[in-house]
């Protein structure tokens, strides 16, 4: 998914579930800024590693219960995982879906593309189209809410 798109996500969700929009952000944006980042340096070879493994449950779960934005940290992350899962899955690479096992498992033919040649692939994949409904989604929920807003 791309990264824009995980914050759209974010702001709907902070919208929804009525936590700290700013704290989902930082919990959704988290995995690229710490994966991208590690990447670009060359300390690993993909671009799903360590801020998109599924083992930092372990520390998810703690830090959700540390009270309400610490909630919105860990939803975030785990939004940001699940979206990425969930767009490799449906785009027809399901191994890749693996990364969430790093560094216990690593996908057998990982699509390791830095971020501006992995958008110009993924545009008019099918996942390309389902973020196209969330921004559609995030556009309504913000006409909604300004329509709800009294004129000033």
């Amino acid at each position: 998914m791309l990264f824009p798109t995980h914050l759209a996500v974010a702001v709907l969700l902070g919208r929804r579930l009525r936590l700290s929009t700013a704290w989902l952000l930082v919990g959704a944006a988290l995995p690229d800024v710490v994966d991208k980042s590690l990447a670009t340096l060359g300390v690993v070879d993909l671009f799903h590693t360590v801020g998109h493994s599924g083992l930092l449950l372990v520390v998810a779960i703690p830090v959700a219960y540390a009270g309400r934005s610490g909630l919105a940290l860990a939803v975030g992350w785990g939004t940001h995982l699940l979206a990425d899962a969930f767009q490799i899955v449906l785009n027809g690479r399901p191994t890749d879906a693996l990364f969430l096992g790093w560094p216990l498992v690593v996908p057998p033919t990982p699509m390791a593309l830095p971020p501006l040649a992995f958008a110009r692939q993924y545009l008019w994949s099918p996942a390309f189209f389902v973020e196209l409904g969330i921004w559609a989604a995030l556009a309504a929920a913000v006409v909604a809410e300004r329509r709800r807003r009294p004129s000033e």
